[in-house]
């Protein structure tokens, strides 16, 4: 790859929808170069989320040291801000010690915390507040319809039901003046002269792929997982709470409707589609960016990405 004379190692990220093998590659191409892993998935922050999140297992690391994983404790709030600057100086120190730093995650606006010019205005306690007091009373949907008018690109890729989202794209656009930075436009070059690689299969196959995932999910022990972690403030949780499979087995357990209590099969079909629809948005967020070079999962995957890093 670059030798030491050139200067430290680009990052290279490795991003791409759910299920599609990410992890994997990412774990081997760190082997390959020399590198260390760098996560790049929001709930993968969390100390416990492990089998929900499809966590590497130590064993799956194979060796390579992985950063930003466990880092919150459930009842914390995860904050792109406070995750720029922790990735950024990991990235950076890996590269002063000639370390290559491989950025692995499927969370579109972590990726582009890390590589593009993304600044993050600061908050007003007094219009947060108002924020939220104003959604409790009215519902996301109705505080969607106002971020449209004010900030149509950003309400077109913020869900209507994620209030939180919605309370801070609004709180930023009261305070600057300027667009939520959910309407990212990315291109231009990347820091530290980033590499970036999508991994991505066939609507048909990831969609089986998601389905034997949440399979395995509930066979391997979520259920088990999510009690511990509602005994540890899950529910309290402002982001985690909101977890894919966690959120759908929490509210089956408590009989929260949809659900009655314990209906668990329910539970598991919902978090299927969820994820379903959460992987056609990711991959809607990654294809806007041409930077991205896109690999089909099939033979010597590991091969294709070190030639296009070093053609």
């Amino acid at each position: 790859m670059i030798s030491p004379a050139a200067g430290p190692p680009p990052l290279v990220a490795v991003v791409g929808p759910t299920a599609t093998g990410k992890s994997g590659l990412g774990v081997e191409l760190a082997a390959a170069l020399g590198g260390e892993v760098v996560n790049a998935d929001a709930m993968a922050l969390y100390r416990g989320m492990d089998v929900g999140t499809a966590k590497p297992a130590p064993a799956e690391r194979a060796g390579v040291p992985h950063h930003l994983l466990d880092v919150l404790d459930v009842t914390e709030t995860a904050s792109v801000a406070a995750y720029q600057r922790a990735a950024r100086a990991v990235v950076e120190d890996l590269r002063g010690t000639g370390r290559t730093p491989v950025l692995v995650g499927g969370s579109g606006l972590y990726v582009h915390a890390v590589v593009d010019e993304l600044e993050f205005p600061g908050t007003d306690p007094v219009l947060r507040a108002e924020l939220e007091a104003e959604l409790a009373t009215v519902g996301p949907a109705a505080l969607h319809t106002r971020l449209a008018a004010v900030d149509a690109a950003a309400a077109a890729v913020v869900l209507p039901s994620n209030g939180r989202r919605i309370v801070r794209a609004l709180e930023v656009v009261a305070l600057t003046g300027r667009p939520f930075p959910a309407r990212l436009e990315t291109g231009g070059p990347p820091r530290y002269g980033a590499v970036l690689l999508g991994v991505d299969r066939p609507t048909g196959e990831l969609d089986e792929r998601v389905a034997r995932r949440v399979a395995r999910m509930f066979a391997c022990g979520l259920v088990a997982e999510t009690r511990a972690l509602l005994d540890r403030g899950l529910r309290e949780g402002r982001t985690a709470s909101r977890a894919l499979g966690y959120q759908q087995v929490a509210a089956a357990l408590d009989g929260c409707a949809p659900y009655s209590e314990g209906d668990l099969g329910t539970a598991a079909v919902d978090t299927v589609r969820a994820t379903r629809r959460f992987v056609r948005r990711q991959r809607s967020w990654f294809r806007r960016d041409r930077r991205i070079v896109w690999l089909d999962p099939g033979p010597d995957l590991l091969g294709r990405a070190l030639r296009t890093l070093d053609p």
